[in-house]
């Protein structure tokens, strides 16, 4: 048995671009930026960022390029890949992609200030917040 499953909080990296497949399927991706403070080499405190690439799929890729914007903080649930490409350089690349399965906003922005209803998930035995909202519960470290 395997199992993969990644759940980030963080930051968009740049507004969502939402495309459409041949047949139709609403795909919507963006970059995620998460952050941690931990001691360098020299003893200092530091920031570090990892971003992540985010792909969503059907009515939450189009829930996502409604209201999502850059900078506004997110939950996002899913399936980590790593994608290797090569640059125009020649340079072998590597990229840290999320496959979504769910997401939910998090404090205020574009829905709260349009007063736009329906975006947040029902509740379900994965999400028992019907708010949309995480709290420290939720979060599992």
């Amino acid at each position: 048995m395997s199992f993969n499953k990644i759940i980030l909080i963080g930051n968009l990296g740049r507004d969502p671009e939402l495309r459409y497949t041949p047949q139709g399927t609403p795909v919507c991706s963006f970059t995620v930026a998460t952050n941690e403070k931990r001691k360098d080499k020299a003893g200092e405190m530091q920031d570090f960022t990892t971003w992540f690439r985010v792909t969503l799929w059907g009515r939450q890729a189009e829930t996502a390029s409604q209201y999502l914007t850059k900078g506004r903080p997110i939950y996002v649930e899913g399936r980590l890949r790593l994608e290797e490409w090569t640059d125009r350089d020649g340079k072998q690349r590597n990229t840290l992609e999320v496959h979504a399965t769910d997401m939910q906003f998090i404090g205020g922005g574009r829905a709260d200030e349009a007063g736009a209803t329906g975006t947040k998930p029902s509740p379900s035995p994965d999400n028992p917040s019907s708010d949309g909202e995480v709290s420290d519960d939720d979060i599992p470290f």
